[in-house]
């Protein structure tokens, strides 16, 4: 990748190749731009094309086109989706000898499920068959394209041997890019890798078609799905440096710190701040003719989607569980291998063994939920997903989250949209702003209502099953939860469900505003038996068991027990030493006083002298000395407590 000046324009649209094998798509490529698109010794010698070849397209007013020329073989249609992913404009040849064959079906089929909607039929090696030839030609193509995005498409005659018809072919390509406008910017660079390979002194070169926005020189690209970090050393569009490309570009990076990430087809290299993949997504499904037979919930199939391939199953959302051909319907997706995709994106299904194929569509929403019920709102809102962007999309895409609530960057993601476009759309009152701990982010109004409601119901469903506990521990209620939310974005929640709910939060315990511990009936009559028996052992407190005992209670009860003391605890009538030892409050608060009244004339205190000053034995004593420690009323210096100073 040297360095020379740039001295064409580049038009952003690639011009791509399909149609049967040896129907003539390599030899079009080379009559049409003098390149030859065959790059490997084996298609040299075998005479077809194996994997994808590149080329550029001069326009007539000097700008250029990419061109990427895909295999025709059945046994090599993997190669053909990675290819055909980024086309613009197709030329969809048909040999005037073969006329349309079965590979000419799937191919189309492949574009049409891509949403390619511009196209030139050619009718290659015209100079093969005499005009009544190629009527009949013409009449099957025709047949061929009803039912797709390319009915109607222009159909000329060439020959790639003679020259005849290829200004007549190029003056039509001319027509169809005449004002073409590229994708629309989303704001985040994505390359699908469709090749990638190392050159002696340069490193590490990695090809495809630019989608989303455009890459820079030095620019920090990640790698996923992997997640690994590269910096683009150099950027080539047509063997021509540039400081930047985009969108509907063919473009080569030349990648620094790729080294040891052994880069592949398949793999993508994307903006830094992407870090999106998804095993499960939610999508639009259409099944072509070609299936032959509905898929069925539950199918095993073979996805096509950038340069990328994986397995994985279809679940049918939709009654009556299958999906006939020549019919579409929502469906989720769940992969073998983590994958990127972005609502937008479309994709090919193959059957498992990719022999043959049964459709595609497009990703709706690219985190797709486990628990879709119920499934009527699950199915409003994909249906919601399919129209333009608008705050009624970011509020369906919000509310099928499994997260309760995303960042506005982490929507413009999942939408694929300009991240301009999603923060206006967020400023509608449908959608509430909320503090995540140290991001915010967005929930839809009905979600935070759900969480009010949720957290109050388990609140007093809580209070009711035991009255006699404080609260709810924060992290019960989080695990609770219908969404997912971090432990750091929970706290702030919380305080935000405080200041607009009956919700109070004392320490790491949630109870509702009028809830109260109170100690009544048998509860009551059994903590004052519980007080006064601590009250009696003064210094020498029972245990659990031993307070069992002495009550007279089962060991079945000791749950029971340590519920009430814990209540007694927070009425202040008993005080809590260390895990399972509590002691009357009087006991505690005697304790005290006698360490005090010794260390106002002695320097400091051992646990013996504090043992023999209580008449207690030395595990009590050192038992109390750490309560006084944590307490703040001494400090430890080596065997001995000091009084702590006072600030």
């Amino acid at each position: 990748m040297a360095a020379t000046a740039t001295h064409h324009a580049v038009t952003h649209a690639i011009i791509g190749t399909a149609g049967h094998i040896d129907h003539g798509k390599t030899a079009l490529i080379k009559a049409l731009t003098g390149q030859d698109t065959d790059r490997l010794k084996e298609e040299k010698e075998r005479g077809i094309s194996i994997d994808l070849g590149f080329a550029y397209f001069t326009l007539p007013d000097g700008t250029r086109a990419g061109v990427v020329d895909v295999p025709g073989h059945e046994r090599f249609i993997r190669n053909m989706l990675a290819g055909a992913h980024g086309i613009d404009l197709v030329l969809f040849t048909v040999a005037a000898d073969d006329g349309v064959m079965p590979q000419s079906e799937e191919h189309l089929d492949i574009l049409h499920l891509l949403g390619i909607n511009r196209g030139i039929f050619v009718i290659t090696k015209a100079d093969l068959a005499d005009a009544a030839r190629l009527n009949e030609v013409r009449d099957e193509i025709e047949l061929l394209a009803d039912g797709t995005r390319l009915v109607g498409a222009p159909i000329i005659a060439v020959s790639s041997v003679t020259g005849a018809g290829l200004d007549e072919l190029r003056a039509a390509i001319a027509r169809q890019l005449e004002g073409f406008e590229a994708r629309r910017p989303t704001g985040l660079f994505r390359l699908p890798l469709d090749r990638a390979f190392i050159i002696k002194g340069h490193g590490t070169v990695v090809t495809g078609t630019a989608m989303g926005a455009e890459v820079r020189v030095g620019q920090k690209l990640r790698v996923l799905p992997a997640g690994g970090e590269v910096r683009v050393r150099s950027i080539q569009v047509h063997s021509e440096p540039v400081e930047r490309a985009g969108l509907c570009q063919r473009v080569a990076l030349n990648l620094s710190g790729a080294e040891r990430l052994q880069l592949k087809r398949g793999d993508v290299v994307a903006d830094e701040r992407l870090d999106l993949t998804t095993t499960r997504l939610d999508a639009r499904l259409e099944i072509r003719p070609a299936a032959k037979r509905p898929l069925k919930n539950n199918d095993r199939v073979r996805l096509f989607s950038g340069t990328a391939e994986t397995i994985g199953r279809a679940i049918v959302l939709e009654a009556p569980g299958e999906i006939a051909p020549q019919r579409s319907a929502f469906v989720q997706l769940v992969l073998n291998e983590p994958m990127v995709a972005l609502a937008g994106d479309r994709f090919v299904l193959r059957d498992e063994t990719s022999r043959r194929t049964l459709g595609g569509g497009v990703v709706l929403n690219p985190l797709g939920r486990r628990v879709r019920k119920p499934l009527a709102a699950y199915l409003k809102h994909l249906a919601a997903l399919e129209g333009a962007l608008a705050p009624a999309t970011l509020e369906a895409l919000l509310d099928l989250q499994e997260a309760f609530a995303a960042t506005a960057a982490r929507v413009a993601q999942l939408l694929n949209a300009p991240a301009r476009e999603v923060d206006e759309a967020l400023k509608d009152r449908r959608f509430v702003k909320l503090s995540l701990g140290d991001e915010e982010g967005y929930t839809t109004a009905g979600k935070w209502e759900e969480l009010k409601r949720f957290a109050i119901a388990a609140l007093t469903a809580h209070h009711q099953a035991e009255p006699l506990s404080p609260g709810l521990e924060m992290e019960a209620l989080r695990e609770r939860l219908p969404y997912a939310v971090s432990a750091r974005a929970f706290r702030a929640l919380v305080d935000r469900l405080g200041r607009e709910s009956d919700l109070v939060r004392e320490e790491s315990v949630l109870r509702l505003k009028a809830h109260r511990v109170k100690l009544g009936g048998d509860e009551g009559r059994l903590g004052e038996r519980l007080t006064q028996a601590l009250k009696a052992a003064q210094f020498h407190p029972p245990d659990l068991k031993q307070l069992a005992d002495e009550l007279k209670l089962p060991p079945a009860e000791l749950a029971r027990l340590r519920t009430l003391l814990a209540a007694l605890e927070r009425d202040g009538r008993v005080v809590k030493i260390a895990t399972d030892l509590y002691f009357s409050r009087e006991a505690m608060e005697a304790a005290r006083q006698r360490l005090l009244d010794y260390l106002k004339t002695a320097p400091e205190i051992t646990a013996a002298a504090f043992r023999d000053l209580l008449g207690a034995s030395r595990k009590f004593a050192i038992a109390l000395l750490d309560y006084f420690d944590h307490a703040g009323v001494t400090t430890r210096v080596g065997d001995a407590r000091r009084l702590r100073a006072r600030p």
